[in-house]
């Protein structure tokens, strides 16, 4: 592997700061006028500045298309590693400010949905009572969305998933729990109120599902698999969980979500109701993700450490079918 500067490497063939703003912002937007706009660069100097880069690279960049332009795979490769070196220098910028200030700045946490409710929630309500000078800001959404996100540095930790194609090494993970899942349906819905529904008679309506290959999916199937039974054969596919919460509420349709998500919305018998069923599902285990090899702030690895305590502290989630919400 070459060093910073060592003969050969990018650095001592004279790629710089600009090389690499350009190529990021390239990678962006697809079109080098945009990207030389977004730098406030006129066209000429966007256009010697992709020069400078092919010839240092000694292969081409881009090639240009009926649309604008498209990278090569150098291209991609080096726009990438220009995004994240940049979110590096930016974040350096933003450590270095909030040492100064000790505990205080913005926190950034991501998780999903049931886990958010369960521990990110609990973190927030302390925290500002606990570190009242740090604003926690909270992403919730896939474990895709959130390990992107590690990766661009818009985040600082996240309770998710690693997925099929993440690459481990880049990520360090605290394996936490699996999740238990329960099966929502609208009060008004003809299961609602019947004592152990039969799974086969689940498959008779509507599922809100993710699209096929997510792994809430893939734990809905295996589930039924267990049981002999095929996979739903209606299906509206989301991965929004406003929508699936409009879309049981307003159909006949049955949905699984993370049990905490079911007790929080059907905690008064208005919102959902949680079908007493024999079919038991549970999602693989999610942690607690981030980037491997990044710094944290002081305030936060204080926030981090508020996270870690609750996680300690909470009961191990049991899998075990729900009773129906009256």
């Amino acid at each position: 592997m070459l060093r910073p500067g060592s003969p050969g490497s990018l650095s001592a063939k004279g790629l710089k700061l600009s090389h690499l703003r350009f190529m990021a912002a390239l990678g962006r937007s697809g079109q080098v006028s945009r990207a030389a706009s977004d730098l406030g660069l006129t066209q000429p100097a966007a256009s010697r500045l992709a020069a400078e880069i092919q010839r240092i690279l000694g292969q081409p960049v881009y090639e240009r298309t009926g649309r604008g332009v498209e990278l090569t795979p150098a291209g991609r490769t080096l726009a990438l590693r220009a995004a994240r070196a940049l979110q590096e220098i930016d974040d350096a910028g933003r450590d270095i400010a909030e040492m100064q200030n000790a505990l205080s700045g913005e926190v950034r946490v991501g998780a999903v949905t049931g886990p958010a409710l369960e521990h990110v929630l609990p973190v927030v309500r302390a925290g500002r009572l606990a570190i009242p000078g740090v604003t926690i800001g909270v992403e919730v959404a896939t474990s895709d969305i959130l390990c992107a996100q590690l990766l661009d540095g818009r985040l600082d930790f996240a309770l998710a998933r690693l997925g099929r194609d993440s690459d481990a090494d880049q990520f360090s993970v605290r394996p936490v729990a699996t999740e238990p899942m329960s099966l929502v349906v609208r009060p008004a819905h003809p299961l609602s109120r019947q004592q152990d529904v039969p799974a086969a008679a689940l498959l008779d309506y509507h599922w809100v599902l993710p699209f096929e290959g997510a792994i809430l999916r893939r734990a809905v199937d295996a589930a039924l698999r267990r049981r002999g039974l095929p996979p739903p054969p209606q299906v509206f596919v989301t991965s929004s969980f406003l929508l699936t919460l409009a879309l049981v509420q307003e159909t006949n349709a049955i949905a699984p979500v993370a049990t905490s998500v079911a007790r929080a919305f059907g905690r008064d018998g208005s919102g959902v109701r949680t079908l007493t069923t024999d079919l038991a599902i549970e999602v693989e285990t999610y942690g607690l993700v981030r980037r491997a090899g990044r710094l944290l702030t002081p305030a936060a690895a204080a926030v981090l450490a508020m996270l870690e305590k609750q996680l300690d502290s909470a009961p191990p989630p049991r899998l075990e079918v729900p009773s129906a919400l009256a």
